[in-house]
């Protein structure tokens, strides 16, 4: 399949510019993950080559972290520094210098003096707590971390205070995946992928999950747990809400946009299964996807609810 377009309501032209097919940005990865706009250029990771990777206009791709600790989702906090999940040292990390592996600073390792499975993915409220999903992807096999036994009781979804304490937010999910605020940040989109088992494990299960749940939140709690989308083919990875709380989720085929209310748009297709997305460019509304070993660049008129909140709101990132 060639990289292209499917148009299933109308308005979803004049989301992305559709007459211009996806353009390749960067090759030669085993699984990109992570996308996330910092400074003037895009940083994402190669995961089981345990190496963080940086893209530019100008010099195109080098290597940002040549030890990433098989890093996966990152993200910005309201200063403006990288967060990053680690598979391999099992734990949420802040880094103002992402080119030094050595100035991380642990956010949270553990849960009730237990350590966290693999934390997969990351995002930053614009009150400063930090939300991870900790699925066991890293742990069950040497492809995307360090084979081990879990200490937790489950899969779970977590919250950091600005206090520093953590909380288990929801508890119920196979493997929570990918997660982003609305717009107003008054729910919360969280995808479950139990449907796969990870990268040394071909397949997909339909009967396990592969949807979006959606949930109302106050403060750290979560409640009113509804799901929003059932994805396929394949599963749901990683996504971004847009300023208008569209959703832009991976899939097998790329990337499907969904209204507010969860209803197909369009598709960008790839010919791989999707991993995550993220927006950024001098102007914010350029689309980064990354797919198996491939980065992908789409133009496009959208930007991240997140970063529109915050310049709203006068915080920063």
């Amino acid at each position: 399949m060639k990289p292209g377009y499917v148009t299933v309501d109308a308005r979803f032209k004049s989301f992305v510019d559709t007459s211009t097919a996806p353009d390749v940005i960067a090759t030669d990865c085993t699984w990109t993950e992570g996308p996330v706009w910092f400074s003037d250029g895009l940083f994402f990771n190669d995961i089981p080559g345990k190496r963080m990777l940086r893209w530019t206009e100008d010099k195109g791709v080098s290597i940002a972290l040549s030890n990433s600790e098989f890093a996966n989702g990152n993200t910005l906090d309201l200063a403006g520094n990288m967060v990053s999940c680690e598979h391999g040292g099992r734990r949420v990390v802040r880094r103002q210098d992402p080119f030094d592996l050595n100035s991380a600073e642990t956010i949270a390792d553990s849960f009730e003096g237990k350590r966290l499975n693999s934390p997969n993915d990351v995002v930053v409220r614009s009150d400063g707590s930090v939300w991870f999903t900790d699925p066991p992807y890293g742990i069950n096999s040497d492809v995307e971390g360090y084979p081990a036994e879990s200490e937790l009781d489950g899969c779970h979804v977590y919250c950091v205070s600005t206090d520093g304490s953590i909380h288990a937010v929801a508890t119920d999910f196979d493997k929570p995946n990918g997660l982003a605020f609305s717009p107003d940040e008054t729910k919360l989109y969280i995808a479950d992928s139990g449907a796969i088992r990870g990268a040394s494990f071909p397949g997909i299960d339909y009967n396990l999950p592969h949807h979006i749940r959606v949930f109302d939140v106050d403060g750290p709690r979560l409640s009113n747990d509804r799901v929003f989308a059932v994805v396929a083919p394949g599963i749901p990875d990683g996504f971004r809400v847009d300023h208008q709380g569209f959703v832009w989720t991976s899939a097998l085929d790329g990337i499907h946009c969904l209204s507010p209310e969860g209803a197909l748009i369009g598709k960008i297709l790839l010919p791989a299964q999707t991993s995550n997305i993220c927006f950024g460019g001098q102007d914010g509304m350029t689309m980064f996807i990354t797919s198996s070993d491939k980065v992908y660049r789409v133009h496009s008129h959208r930007r991240d609810a997140a970063h529109v909140l915050r310049e709203k709101t006068g915080r920063s990132a």
